[in-house]
């Protein structure tokens, strides 16, 4: 049992850290908070930067493209070009050679790529040599599709599955290196992808559908107003106006009273019913706010958002807590710490319950 207790804090501990969030100081000096402090990067300015939840990547003074994982920093090209990372992927691509960098090891994907997309649990792209859609993931490269015309990409791509159609209209959904048979449809059909499910209104039992983990369930009898997939699960409207949520074969109903909107991503939900915002995560629903907040941002498990005093606060786990006052300052997500900038141009970070300044 108490081994058991270890493993759990322990999974709970990486759930919420973070171990490197970066920004440019006022004097754009590079800087990032890492385990509870501040430190300086880089001592000479960069171009430009971009972060994930587990690592940062950017363009030095010279050029090149390095990363910190925030253990180490790594010169990964000395030449300019289009880089593109997820949470857990960092790709490059220099001229029509695709590069990856998964958790440290570097390999080439494809000599001949063209479109691609980089998400958490795979990166999807065309590999051109032979017309083919291939994913990797998990260390490995699967052969999605392959087309004799035009090569397109997926109708919709999420963290870890896609919807597509083939050269016959055929329409499919690939998860975890299997292609799942849906029907034949010359129309246009939509789907929400998202982890482990797709949500799609089926045109030909006109029913509302969801790929759940290698299955298709009909959930509702009747097509559905809407629908958006998260983490395994998909919230939609039906056709009474009631905003549901599917997961696990389970529907809860979230809203009767009609949301006027809503918006899904990650591991939260968050909608207006009769002019108060909420938010449902993980299986607990809060009230958030009595009003639409101008701007906010979901990530993982967090929702952070300009108050009514536009100042920014933080809605976690069933609680709201308040960042700041200062009027609008800007704010984004890593993991799920905020990372908050001030006018002054100093900076708050909020992780794991508590508020550091620089």
């Amino acid at each position: 049992m108490r081994f058991l207790l270890l493993i759990s804090a322990f999974v709970s501990l990486n759930l919420w850290s973070q171990n490197v969030i970066p920004f440019l100081d006022f004097n754009n000096f590079f800087k990032v908070f890492q385990d509870g402090t501040f430190r300086q990067l880089e001592f000479q300015l960069i171009e430009e930067y971009k972060a994930s939840d587990e690592f940062v990547a950017y363009i030095d003074n010279r050029g090149n493209l390095r990363i910190y994982d925030g253990k180490e920093r790594k010169d990964l090209a000395n030449t300019n070009v289009e880089y593109t990372l997820s949470d857990h992927y960092l790709t490059w691509k220099i001229a029509t050679t695709l590069n990856l960098w998964d958790a440290g090891f570097l390999q080439t994907l494809t000599y001949n790529c063209g479109k691609y997309a980089v998400k958490d649990s795979m990166v999807v792209y065309h590999d051109l040599r032979y017309n083919n859609v291939t994913v990797y993931e998990n260390g490995e490269k699967t052969v999605a599709y392959q087309s004799t015309g035009d090569l397109q990409m997926p109708l919709s791509i999420g963290d870890n599955t896609f919807a597509f159609k083939d050269n016959g209209d055929f329409y499919k959904i690939y998860w975890k290196g299997q292609v799942t048979d849906i029907d034949v449809w010359v129309g246009k059909m939509e789907f929400s992808a998202g982890v482990d499910v797709v949500a799609f209104n089926d045109p030909n039992t006109r029913t509302f559908a969801v790929f759940d983990k290698g299955q298709i369930v009909d959930v509702e009898d009747f097509y559905a107003r809407s629908y958006k997939a998260g983490r395994g699960f998909v919230v939609y409207e039906d056709q009474n106006g009631n905003l549901v949520k599917y997961k696990d074969g389970i529907k809860t109903v979230l809203s009767q009273f009609g949301a006027s909107k809503y918006d899904v991503k990650d591991d939260v939900v968050v909608w207006m019913e009769n002019g108060f915002f909420y938010m449902e995560s993980k299986g607990k629903k809060w009230q958030v706010l009595n009003f639409e907040p101008e701007r906010y941002e979901i990530k993982n498990a967090t929702l952070v958002f300009q108050n009514a005093m536009k100042g920014i606060s933080v809605s976690q786990n069933g609680e709201v807590k308040e960042i700041t006052n200062q009027m609008d300052a800007k704010f984004e997500i890593y993991g799920n710490s905020v990372l908050v900038r001030l006018f002054n141009s100093s900076f708050i970070v909020w992780a794991n319950g508590r508020k550091y300044t620089n």
